[in-house]
């Protein structure tokens, strides 16, 4: 997962994790958590979730989420 990038869209949207995370319906904790290289990170619910939320297309979203 590409964290700067997914934080830089997180900031483009207006948005910071704690929103972003309630958004979503998931702690914000669970959202940093997940953002860490030793974890499993966002199922694929999530990801829609938040390319949804973020407005991302198909490559942004594949570049952030599957490099």
């Amino acid at each position: 997962m590409n964290v700067p990038k997914l934080k830089r869209k997180i900031a483009e949207k207006n948005y910071n994790i704690s929103t972003l995370s309630k958004t979503i319906g998931i702690d914000k904790s669970t959202f940093y958590r997940k953002t860490r290289s030793n974890s499993p990170g966002f199922s694929i619910r999530e990801v829609k979730m938040i390319s949804n939320a973020l407005e991302l297309t198909g490559d942004e979203i594949n570049s952030i989420f599957f490099v």
